[in-house]
């Protein structure tokens, strides 16, 4: 053979070789940023390691509204990634998104790899499956909220810097002597809606929303002007008039004031633990949700937060056998309870939990076995979760009147009152276009 043939030969065989070994791409759009971005990528990379058959690119996508709007409008576009990070109130949404998802038990049957829902922690595998049981996507980083507390702040103070407030009651005192040894804050809280309504709700036994929270209708509607509610908002508007209490305002916006020092106690994501470790300059606690001992003497499951890894429709076969594997990986023990450790997200497979007490985690880190015994709590229909469409919407429009009652605009009634008949009116609008 001469050699231009043979090089030609062996150019054709080297391609083969090249296109027969090369690693389906899987996409897979986020919304970690910061240290939580590192570890995603760090997940990423060890599944990456693993094999050579797929290659998982995760890329960052904006904040969870963002990335849930931009996989929406690519769907569309017929450009859609493989797999999306959607936080949990959007469940519902992408539940009733007709032909845009595919279920990611259903998926892993089909290629003949099935995951078992029976692994996962009850509470969280029932939040993201569908009517039948069934899982509709992959939970991934579950949060629920807890409380954190300043120790150098309480210690000024002269309060027990191991031991946290349990009651809303005991909230309140502490924050009013923080307040007269200086702090510049004394309890604020994240996610103000999740954690003060649809937590409280669940914590105290008290529906947020018709047909079992909305997990056995569309005609779910909310009702925010029950007893429960009013005497809850009653004394954390006292809170706020007198100065204990900081509304610093939606979504995540109250993070900053904890870890810059300036709040003494705070209420919000277990998974906010690994920020807080990497930028707060003091050491800090960590204690279970409060509850207000007028209305119940122990409370309930708390409920869940974080986000799930959606699967899109219409991919190819070698996709989504990919797919699976990645999602066998991220649920196994080891990897599960690495990610829990790092982060302060709850571990999503009951073999998690178990693996990390083992290994003296929880003895070591005091309070970060609170998120799991929060929700390791038989539930009942009022603390089950809520699956209600426009969540993200309903959450605006309540943290709009919570502004309203602690800026002194609106009484603890007409704010509910408003919240209500508000909230409602999405749910309408969402009942009647997914009919």
């Amino acid at each position: 053979m001469s050699f231009l043939p043979r090089l030609l030969s062996l150019a054709t065989m080297a391609a083969i070789t090249s296109t027969a070994s090369a690693a389906t791409e899987i996409s897979f759009w986020h919304s970690m940023e910061g240290a939580l971005g590192e570890r995603v990528h760090e997940v990423v990379e060890g599944f990456n390691k693993t094999q050579s058959d797929y290659k998982v690119v995760a890329t960052y996508k904006g904040n969870y509204g963002e990335s849930m709007n931009a996989g929406i409008a690519a769907f569309r576009a017929g450009q859609a990634p493989d797999i999306i990070q959607v936080f949990e109130v959007g469940t519902a949404t992408m539940i009733f998104s007709k032909g845009a998802i595919k279920p990611i038990q259903e998926m892993s049957e089909e290629v003949g790899n099935p995951i078992d829902s029976d692994k996962f922690v009850p509470g969280i595998a029932g939040y993201y499956s569908d009517s039948n049981g069934k899982l509709a996507s992959m939970p991934f980083n579950s949060s629920t909220p807890v409380l954190y507390y300043n120790k150098e702040l309480f210690a000024k103070a002269g309060l027990d810097t191991e031991k946290a407030p349990r009651t809303y009651q005991e909230i309140r005192t502490a924050a009013l002597k923080l307040k007269e040894a200086g702090a510049e804050c004394g309890y604020t809280t994240a996610w103000p809606a999740w954690v003060l309504i649809e937590n409280f709700g669940a914590f105290h036994n008290i529906p947020y929303a018709s047909k079992n929270n909305g997990f056995d209708g569309l005609d779910a509607r909310i009702d925010l002007t029950q007893a429960g509610f009013v005497k809850h908002f009653d004394f954390l508007s006292e809170m706020a008039k007198e100065g204990t209490f900081t509304y610093a305002g939606r979504g995540d916006a109250a993070n900053s004031l904890f870890s810059s020092g300036k709040c003494g106690m705070f209420t919000g994501s277990s998974g906010s633990r690994a920020g807080f470790e990497a930028n707060a300059q003091f050491d800090f606690g960590m204690g279970t949700l409060p509850f207000n001992a007028d209305i119940v003497s122990e409370p309930l499951n708390s409920v869940i937060g974080g986000a799930s890894l959606w699967v899109f429709n219409n991919k190819k076969e070698d996709n989504y056998k990919g797919i699976t594997e990645f999602f066998h990986y991220i649920s196994s023990t080891d990897v599960a309870a690495k990610w829990h450790q790092d982060t302060g997200y709850v571990p999503v497979v009951k073999s998690a939990y178990e693996a990390t007490k083992d290994t003296g985690f929880y003895e070591k880190n005091p309070g970060t076995d609170i998120p799991f015994q929060q929700l390791d709590v038989a539930t009942t229909s009022a603390s089950r979760g809520v699956r209600l469409g426009f969540l993200p919407q309903i959450r605006d429009v309540q943290e709009g009147e919570m502004e309203n009652l602690f800026a002194g605009k609106k009484s603890t009634q007409e704010a509910l009152a408003d919240m209500t008949k508000r909230s409602n009116e999405l749910l309408e609008r969402f009942e009647k276009s997914n009919k």
